[in-house]
């Protein structure tokens, strides 16, 4: 059985509430041609984007079930507090009908903004007693009452890991809104090619500091796209760590939680060199499948000489990894950090 464990499929546009095109904050043109928020637009034109077509090119690549995170459009930064409540109920209710309807196919996430604490708190008992849910998907960072971008690993957001925590749910963290952040021409497609990385490695700095995988031991928590830059840097961590152990007093050694069995990170990393890092680091058992479909970003074919699995195949191949870490990738790591069995997705 292969498993994908971070896609993501879009509402069809009549299934989109008015409220959010009429306020600008999300929709989908009519010919599903282009989705849309405030001035940005990103074009529809690859393969399942849609639940239809997901399916379709689900087998053509031999993909048995797949994990449908959350959109990022929908972290809803900045937005009002009923707007934000509303936009997240429909997106969490569209992924719960998925999951309800295909589950054999489909694994889906749930999400909530850590602005709205009340909101977010009862949002969570709701997806999980009522929707059946158990994957949550933040953002790398959050906008506070104060306009300060936070990462979701202060204490500010404690509350939300000790429900979480409670209820053993798996989290899915995952990076947008870079161009937000940070203070620099929106061009080059820096924020997704630089920085998005930059803000998973943030995170996983702070989560790890703040020992959060032991603190929260019942969680499993994933970085997306291989926690790319947290591996790269991890030796400038301990440096500094050692180095200034003035700025890091109650604070944890980095070297503590490397590898942590609560600690996951998917194989978007784009090359096989880079998942040799990621595998050296962390071990192969902690890495699962992420194909980040459909956007052109995700293993996706037509892009150069990608396709689904195709980093990994190739990591096999020239012996980064064995045959049965390749299989583990695609299914049994991926079923560890859902907390689920394969019986369970029938």
């Amino acid at each position: 059985m292969r498993i994908n464990g971070h896609g993501h499929v879009l509402p069809e546009p009549s299934q989109i509430p008015a409220f959010l095109k009429d306020k600008r904050l999300f929709w989908i043109d009519d010919d599903k041609k282009f989705m849309r928020q405030g001035d940005w637009s990103r074009p529809i034109n690859g393969s399942g984007f849609f639940l239809k077509e997901k399916i379709k090119w689900m087998k053509l690549n031999n993909i048995d079930h797949a994990v449908m995170l959350c959109l990022s459009q929908m972290y809803c930064n900045g937005w009002g507090k009923q707007d934000c409540a509303d936009a997240i109920r429909f997106q969490n209710d569209f992924n719960a009908s998925i999951q309800s309807n295909y589950p054999q196919k489909f694994t889906c996430g749930f999400v909530v903004q850590p602005l709205y604490m009340d909101n977010a708190l009862k949002e969570i008992d709701r997806c999980v007693n009522e929707l059946g849910l158990k994957l949550l998907c933040l953002p790398t960072h959050f906008l506070n009452s104060k306009g300060e971008w936070l990462s979701v690993a202060e204490s500010d957001v404690d509350p939300i890991f000790e429900l979480a925590n409670k209820y053993k749910l798996a989290i899915q963290i995952h990076p947008y809104d870079g161009e937000k952040m940070i203070a620099l021409k929106n061009a080059y497609w820096r924020f997704h090619l630089i920085w998005m990385m930059a803000q998973c490695a943030d995170t996983l700095h702070l989560f790890t500091l703040r020992d959060l995988p032991n603190k929260y031991s019942g969680l499993r928590t994933c970085f997306a796209h291989g926690g790319m830059l947290g591996m790269a840097n991890y030796g400038r961590r301990i440096q500094g760590f050692d180095g200034r152990p003035d700025i890091f007093e109650e604070l944890q050694d980095p070297r503590k939680t490397l590898g942590h069995k609560n600690l996951y990170f998917d194989t978007l990393v784009h090359d096989s060199h880079t998942l040799d890092l990621l595998q050296k680091r962390v071990g192969s058992s902690q890495i699962i499948m992420g194909l980040d479909d459909p956007f052109p970003l995700g293993e996706m074919e037509g892009v150069g000489t990608s396709y689904p699995g195709r980093v990994l195949d190739y990591a096999v191949e020239i012996g980064v990894l064995s045959e049965q870490q390749g299989k583990d990738i695609w299914h049994k790591n991926v079923l560890d950090w859902l907390n689920i069995k394969q019986e369970d997705l029938k």
